[in-house]
C-alpha cells in the first residue's frame, strides 16, 4: 500500500500523497455516462496539488493520460478518431461553443480535458493536431474557483477537478458529482494548514 519517497516518508501508492495526508477515504467511486479523458502535462505529474489525479480516481468512466504529445499508435489517439463517439475538447476560446446537456446526438459522449498551466495546456493543444480537430466547448461565464491557494490566471478559471465536476453536472443534470470535490477541499485545507495563516493571508486572502 505504501512505499518510500526520497524523504523516506511513508507514501500512499493510490493517491500519491504522504500516508499522514492520505485522501483515499475521501475519494468517491462514481459512475457517469460520459467518458472523461484527462491529458496531463508531464510536469504536473508530481505536483502536490494534482487535482486531475483526484478527479480520475473518483470516476469509474475516466482515464488519465500523462503526455505532451500523443503517439499516433496509441489507444487514446485511436479513441479520438472514433466517429462512433461524440468527442469534445473542453477548452475556452473564440472557437468554443457553450457546453450543452443534451445535444441532438445519440452517440456515447467523451469529454477531453487538458491538465496543466494555461501555457502548458496550450502547448499540448499546439503539438497535437488531433486535438485541434475536435469540437471545442466551454463552461458558462461567471464561475468561481474554490482553489484558494493558487491565483487564477483569468476570470472564471477553474482547477481541473472543478472543471470536470462542473462539466459533468451540465451534461448529466440528474446526477450529483459534488462528492468529487470532498478530497479537493481536504487537499486545499491541508495546504493552508501547512503554510500557516500568516502566509496564507499575506499571499492569498485578498484573492478569496
Amino acid at each position: 500500500m505504501t512505499h518510500s519517497q526520497s524523504d523516506r516518508r511513508p507514501w500512499c501508492r493510490a493517491c500519491e500523497r504522504p500516508v499522514s495526508h492520505c485522501l483515499c477515504q475521501l475519494i468517491p467511486d462514481l459512475d457517469s455516462r460520459t467518458h472523461l479523458l484527462v491529458i496531463q502535462h508531464p510536469s504536473e505529474r508530481r505536483h502536490p496539488l494534482n487535482t486531475a489525479r483526484l478527479l480520475v480516481r473518483g470516476l469509474r468512466n475516466a482515464q488519465l493520460l500523462i503526455a505532451e504529445q500523443l503517439s499516433e499508435q496509441s489507444d487514446v489517439y485511436q479513441q479520438l478518431q472514433d466517429s462512433a463517439w461524440r468527442t469534445e475538447l473542453l477548452f475556452p476560446g473564440a472557437d468554443s461553443t457553450l457546453l450543452l446537456a443534451a445535444p441532438a446526438d445519440n452517440r456515447p459522449r467523451r469529454l477531453v480535458l487538458l491538465d496543466g498551466t494555461w501555457r502548458k495546456a496550450r502547448r499540448i493543444l499546439h503539438l497535437n493536431p488531433i486535438l485541434q480537430q475536435l469540437p471545442r466547448v466551454a463552461l458558462p461565464a461567471g464561475l468561481h474557483s474554490r482553489y484558494r491557494i493558487r491565483k487564477a490566471p483569468m476570470e472564471g478559471a477553474l482547477s481541473t477537478i472543478e472543471a470536470g465536476v462542473t462539466a459533468l453536472g451540465i451534461i448529466e443534470p440528474g446526477s450529483d458529482f459534488s462528492l468529487l470535490l470532498t478530497p479537493f477541499e481536504a487537499l486545499i485545507e491541508g495546504q493552508i494548514e501547512a503554510m500557516g495563516d500568516e502566509r496564507f493571508n499575506r499571499n492569498y486572502r485578498s484573492s478569496v
